[in-house]
Parts: structure tokens; C-alpha cells; sequence
């Protein structure tokens, strides 16, 4: 296995990986670790106690962050007539119906969040397989078959963002950038912790947040007492 970089281990100086942070001083450990000479993506890990083999603990659900995620998002819109100028005039970067269908199928996939009106599905459903492994195919759970489709795009311009469980029970996202003050990642990251913690599905039992660390794009990754993000 190759051995860290020389600048990944100073920024690893100081960071005690048995120890977990209250988050206003871990977010302050991980800005003032963040030297790439990009604005790097502040990122949230959180290990949930479920198993979601079964589907009775899977965990998914959106977010509006507070301050917005610092990240440019292409909305595409499967909508028709009113709903299709509706989308366009939110902002939406690209709307259609049968012509965006093929356009998908050919290959395009020129966007990062797709909205649908309900009675497109039955059109969407043909992306399937394209749309699914991307993680990208509308869902009603989390705002993205919608008829209020102005909200759903302002929502995703604006820095909504959707979790979902992983195969080793963990949700992670990116909630904001380097350059964002501390206060505002706190608060980014307090929303996101929210939103997950209030997603807990029926079947999880015992303790539901485990563990939580948050790290920059290029730095390592700062372990984070989860009371601390829940008040409790």
C-alpha cells in the first residue's frame, strides 16, 4: 500500500484519529487543514446502525442546507406544457419529455439532479437502467416527482442535497466548501445530521448514529462526537 503523502501527513499532525471532536472544533481542525490550492468539498460521513440488505432500514431522504452546498447543479426536468415553462423559468437547465428520453438513452447525461412530474414516470421509467446506477431516477420520497416543480428545482439549484444508506450502512455528502466560514459548515452539517437522524426507518433498532467524521477533499478525515450535532 503506498504511504500518504508528505503534505497529507502534516495535515494529519494534530489530528488524534481515537478521539472524537466536538463539531466546531472539528470543522476548524479540517478548514484549517484544507491547503489545496482548489476550493476543496467539506464532506460528512456518518455510520448508521442499520443493515440495508433489508429493506425495512433503508434510510434515504433530501436536505435543504441552510447556506447551500457551494456546488453548481444541472437540474433536468421530465415535464410537458405549463410544467415544462414552469421548470424553465425556476431554472431549470434542461427541460423535456420524449426528446430528453432519447437524448438520455443516446448518452447525454449533461446534468446532476433530474425532476418529474408524476405523469411522466411511466416515460422516465425507460431510464431505468440508465438513470438508477447513477443514483439520478426521480423519486417521490425525496421531492423529485413532484407537480410542484418549481420548488423542487429552486431546491436543487439552490443546495438541496439527497442521501442515501450505502451497502456498509454509511450516508455521506458534501455540505458546503472550504471557504465557507466555520459557523456555516457547522450549520450545514447540523442540518444534514438532522435530516438523517429524522429518516431513521422502523426497523433500525438500538443506537442510530454511531459514528460521524468530516474531512476535506485532500485532508483526513476528523472523527466527530455525534451529540454534539444533535444536542443531545
Amino acid at each position: 500500500m503506498a504511504k500518504p503523502g508528505k503534505r497529507f501527513r502534516a495535515a494529519r499532525e494534530g489530528v488524534n484519529p481515537d478521539k472524537a471532536y466536538p463539531i466546531a472544533e472539528a470543522v476548524k481542525m479540517v478548514k484549517d487543514r484544507a491547503k489545496a490550492k482548489f476550493d476543496e468539498t467539506i464532506e460528512v460521513a456518518i455510520n448508521l446502525g442499520v443493515d440495508p440488505r433489508h429493506a425495512d432500514q433503508m434510510v434515504r431522504g433530501v436536505v435543504n442546507l441552510p447556506n447551500g452546498s457551494g456546488r453548481t447543479q444541472r437540474v433536468a426536468v421530465f415535464a410537458r406544457g405549463a410544467k415544462a415553462d414552469e421548470a424553465r423559468a425556476a431554472g431549470a437547465d434542461i427541460v423535456g419529455a420524449e426528446d430528453l428520453v432519447e437524448k438520455v438513452q443516446g448518452g447525454a447525461i449533461e446534468f446532476d439532479r433530474v425532476i418529474a412530474t408524476p405523469d411522466l414516470m411511466p416515460l422516465v421509467g425507460r431510464l431505468g437502467k440508465v438513470l438508477g446506477p447513477r443514483g439520478l431516477m426521480p423519486n417521490p420520497k425525496v421531492g423529485t416527482v413532484t407537480m410542484d416543480v418549481t420548488t423542487a428545482v429552486k431546491g436543487a439549484k439552490g443546495g438541496s442535497v439527497e442521501f442515501r444508506v450505502e451497502k456498509a450502512g454509511i450516508v455521506q455528502a458534501g455540505i458546503g466548501k472550504a471557504s465557507f466560514s466555520a459557523e456555516k459548515l457547522v450549520e450545514n452539517i447540523k442540518a444534514f445530521a438532522d435530516a438523517v437522524n429524522k429518516s431513521k426507518p422502523a426497523g433500525a433498532k438500538g443506537h442510530f448514529i454511531q459514528r460521524v467524521a468530516v474531512s476535506s477533499t485532500m485532508g483526513p478525515g476528523v472523527k466527530v462526537e455525534p451529540s454534539s450535532l444533535l444536542g443531545t
